[in-house]
């Protein structure tokens, strides 16, 4: 059987998931907060501030540049039938554009604090508010809608069982770079196998949800009830997408039984989880422009206000790390990126994060034994 890569699952690799990422990419500093620019905090106002907006330009185009290079070298491999330089491009390619944008961040990001100084934007008193009544504002999804993973759980795990006597001996579980099928002798583990991924991803997206239900609210003192409104509607959109993406995933990792049992081949089997990636990332980068980073596009058209009601460039590291013993948040929005971050000064969650470790480790150890 010819288990060479399609040639258009490799133009699919190079010609949608790479600009995708590099445009998600370029993006970023028109999805932040109007108070936020390159992980700087700045007036509203300035968000039509000729300089930073031209910063934002330039940031934006040398990381389309960045893209349309990686997608044209990808193309020419493709061309060529050069399977293992595709993958290699597609995955290194796009671990190079992720890093080398953050340094661009952090270059514009000098730039930005050096001009915030210059413009003597400063805060006068650090303002906060609170919003006392908000029962109708939309929140998170409740976390018990994870539960809709247990049946195709269930459902895996018994087409598994059912063709378990008609597996052969040697069953497909990995493809190398260039196509080759590596076979793994049949136990009762390749039943488990996919379930057991199924698991963790279900594990990992949950932690997700709760860590949004846990994550510090924010809310603009110029327009608090505005604001509020359209961080819940954010947090909520993010809760059904991560829901969303669990089960797409998890329905995918049926087709790991069936490949097993030569119902699908483990490359049609690749292709469906390659399509199914593409299907969340898009829908990734669509939640992004509609909403923005915190519900930031949702009431874009509200009033810019000239004062800098809060300054914590302090605490942010790097631009992307946030540091406050004072701050008795764990999670917090993300400073440059769309998403949740969180509190690196708070005990607590050094000891989640060791703890979602161990899972992972665990989870690797037992993939290494069962394949």
């Amino acid at each position: 059987m010819d288990n060479s890569i399609p040639i258009t699952v490799l133009m699919l690799l190079t010609t949608i998931l790479v600009p995708i990422v590099g445009i998600m990419l370029a993006l970023t500093p028109y999805l932040m907060k109007k108070s936020e620019c390159f992980a700087v905090t700045v007036p509203e106002s300035a968000l039509h501030d000729p300089y930073l907006r031209a910063l934002k330009k330039r940031y934006a185009l040398l990381v389309l540049l960045a893209t349309a290079v990686l997608t044209a070298l990808g193309l020419g491999f493709t061309y060529g039938a050069n399977e293992r330089a595709v993958i290699v491009l597609v995955s290194v390619g796009m671990l190079l554009l992720v890093a080398g944008s953050y340094g661009l961040m952090l270059y514009f990001r000098g730039k930005v604090r050096l001009y915030k100084k210059e413009q003597n934007w400063k805060a006068v008193q650090q303002e906060s508010v609170a919003v006392v009544g908000s029962g109708e504002v939309p929140r998170a999804i409740a976390l018990a809608w994870n539960l809709l993973y247990l049946p195709v759980m269930l459902l895996t795990l018994a087409i598994g069982s059912a063709g378990y006597a008609s597996m052969p001996d040697l069953v497909p579980t990995n493809m190398g770079i260039g196509g080759d099928i590596l076979y793994t002798a049949k136990t009762p583990m390749v039943v488990w196998t996919p379930v057991l991924i199924q698991l963790f991803i279900a594990f990992s997206l949950l932690f997700s949800h709760w860590m949004i239900t846990r994550s510090k609210r924010t809310a603009n003192p110029s327009a608090p009830a505005t604001s509020t409104l359209a961080y819940g509607m954010f947090a909520r959109a993010q809760s059904i997408f991560l829901l969303a993406t669990g089960m797409i995933i998890n329905l995918l990792m049926i087709a790991m039984p069936l490949s097993f049992m030569g119902v699908v081949t483990l490359m049609q089997a690749a292709v469906l989880i390659m399509i199914g990636a593409l299907v969340i990332v898009v829908g990734a980068i669509a939640l992004a422009i509609v909403y923005g980073q915190g519900g930031s596009r949702v009431f874009a058209r509200m009033q810019a206000s000239e004062n800098l009601p809060a300054d914590d460039d302090r605490y942010w590291k790097l631009g992307v790390f946030y540091y406050n013993p004072d701050d008795p948040s764990l999670f917090l929005l993300e400073r440059f990126g769309i998403g949740w971050t969180v509190n690196f000064a708070r005990p607590a969650v050094w000891a989640i994060i060791g703890a979602f470790l161990v899972v992972t480790v665990a989870f690797v150890a037992v993939m290494l034994v069962a394949v």
